[in-house]
């Protein structure tokens, strides 16, 4: 099956576990996945806010976190992976965040309930230097073990059991100990790239989504127009799969443009972002609001080239029954898993590129 054919029936399929019984439906839609952009905006803006005026951070900006209950209470530890082993030279404990994204506003425009959604899935990792982060997606058609249910696409876990299940489901996939657990609207943070005046991506050749056509070479996108762009996926050769490359561009793009704007040096424009991106992400309730900015002021010192994206390795698409899946390369995946739990993944970085992709033309 092809990257086209994949797509195409993988937009209506029924998601089916081993009894043959469908899974909740859970609907594709293309502004979705970008709500992974919030994570970068979330954790530098609260970084470069750090270190003064902690008690009002924290009630402002932590506080105005939402919290996700008992996300974590009813695993057994016993079972649950060893944490991450850091660094020789490490001064601090890795930490890793299991990230969903959704996007509420589309799902109440179709009459979903967005807390049975989880459209994109990615482990965030923050190295034990704070000085690296890692953003590894794992794309949601994959086929997985989902613990009692069997095997199924992994977004159906979320449905099934919600985020407490689907920790378990990645982390018997990864062996990756899962720290915490964080949402994301996407809804609510697209409006960063307007207030950041715009976001500059390269197009590698001409296309159109929707009203728009991007041509190639530099784009400087506002806020629909990244929309629409980051949502693309008919009429690029790889599909989905380069969806979540321009993602990961666009997210390089926009860490970028908060470096050099005047958002840090501008108190207004700094709180509305601030108040815009903490009101759009919700964090499992084992983080405190202290601790959640302690850890946000300890990575001050992360910088766009210092973060790293990577996509759980691939070796292609099938179907399973009427449902269109993503086979998942296990020999490649477990060498990457290996070196995110002994936190050197960025050294090792090199071993993973365009591979942890099916091969497409370009």
């Amino acid at each position: 099956m092809n990257a086209d054919e994949y797509h195409a029936s993988s937009e209506d399929a029924p998601e089916t576990g081993n009894d043959g019984e469908a899974a909740p439906p859970a609907r594709r839609h293309p502004v979705l996945r970008r709500a992974l952009i919030g994570l970068g905006v979330l954790t530098l803006v609260l970084a470069l806010v750090g270190g003064g005026g902690a008690w009002y951070l924290t009630e402002r900006y932590a506080g105005n976190i939402d919290r996700v209950a008992d996300v974590f209470s009813d695993l057994d530890d016993e079972a649950r992976p060893a944490p991450a082993t850091p660094a020789q030279d490490a001064a601090k404990e890795p930490v890793t965040f299991l990230l969903v994204g959704s996007d509420s506003r589309v799902a109440a425009d179709d009459g979903e309930d967005p807390s049975g959604r989880s459209d994109a899935i990615m482990v965030a990792r923050f190295a034990g230097d704070r000085q690296h982060a890692q953003l590894i997606s794992i794309p949601r058609d994959s086929w997985v073990d989902i613990p009692g249910r069997g095997m199924n696409k992994i977004n159906a876990a979320y449905s099934f059991g919600g985020p407490s299940l689907l920790i378990q489901t990645v982390e018997q996939l990864t062996q990756v100990r899962i720290d915490h657990y964080m949402a994301i609207d996407f809804d609510g943070l697209i409006q960063m790239t307007d207030d950041l005046g715009g976001v500059d991506v390269v197009v590698a050749e001409t296309t159109t989504n929707g009203p728009y056509t991007f041509a190639a070479g530099v784009n400087q996108l506002n806020g629909d127009e990244a929309r629409w762009y980051l949502g693309q996926r008919y009429g690029l050769p790889g599909g989905d799969f380069d969806r979540v490359k321009r993602q990961q561009q666009y997210l390089q793009a926009m860490f970028g443009k908060l470096f050099t704007s005047d958002t840090f040096t501008d108190p207004g424009k700094l709180d509305g972002a601030m108040r815009a991106v903490t009101s759009a992400v919700s964090v499992d309730d084992t983080l405190s609001n202290s601790e959640l900015l302690s850890l946000a002021f300890s990575m001050r010192n992360v910088r766009p080239e210092s973060v790293e994206y990577f996509t759980a390795p691939v070796l292609g698409t099938g179907m399973e029954g009427a449902a269109s899946v993503v086979y998942l390369d296990g020999t490649t995946g477990e060498r990457m898993w290996e070196y995110l739990r002994n936190d050197s993944l960025s050294q090792n970085a090199a071993d993973f590129g365009d591979e942890t992709l099916p091969d497409v033309p370009r």
